[in-house]
C-alpha cells in the first residue's frame, strides 16, 4: 500500500488512539478535579479545581495526541499554538450549542448535551488530524483518514 493512503484498519488504530487519549484526559480532569475540591489544605474553589484540572489535562492531552495518536514531528510552537485555538474553538462549541439548541429553538437540554458531546470530538478528531497535527513522522502519514 503507497504512502499516505488510508485504509479501514488505519483508520480504526487512528480512532482508537484518539479515543484512549480523550478517556485518559477526562479520568484525569476528574480525578485532579475530585482532589483538589476536596483537599483541605490546598484550599480551592470548585470552579478553581476544576480550571487546574482542565488545564492539566488539556496539556496531557496535546502531548498524548502528538506523541501517540498522530505521532506527529511537527513543532511544539506551531502544534501547540494550534491545539490551544482548537480547544478554545471547543469551548466556544460547548457554549453555542447549548444556547442555541435551548435558548433559541426551545429543545430538551439533554439533546443540546448529546450533541455537543458528539460535535466537538468530531471536530476535534478532524483538526487534530488535518491541522494541528498534520506533520507527521516517518512512516506515520498512512494513519491519516482521508
Amino acid at each position: 500500500m503507497s504512502e499516505g493512503r488510508s485504509t479501514p484498519r488505519t483508520g480504526l488504530k487512528l480512532l482508537a488512539r484518539f479515543g484512549l487519549v480523550g478517556i485518559a484526559a477526562t479520568i484525569l480532569y476528574a480525578v485532579l478535579a475530585t482532589v483538589l475540591v476536596k483537599s483541605e489544605w490546598i484550599g480551592v474553589s470548585p470552579v478553581q479545581a476544576s480550571l487546574a484540572a482542565y488545564a492539566a489535562a488539556a496539556v496531557f492531552s496535546y502531548l498524548a495526541h502528538k506523541s501517540v495518536t498522530f505521532i506527529s514531528s511537527g513543532s511544539h510552537r506551531s502544534e501547540a499554538a494550534r491545539f490551544l485555538l482548537l480547544t478554545v474553538t471547543g469551548f466556544g462549541i460547548a457554549y453555542a450549542v447549548p444556547a442555541l439548541f435551548t435558548m433559541k429553538l426551545g429543545l430538551s437540554p439533554i439533546f443540546a448535551v448529546l450533541i455537543t458531546c458528539l460535535l466537538i470530538p468530531a471536530v476535534n478528531l478532524l483538526v487534530l488530524d488535518r491541522w494541528v497535527f498534520a506533520q507527521r513522522g516517518p512512516g506515520r502519514q498512512s494513519d491519516r483518514s482521508t
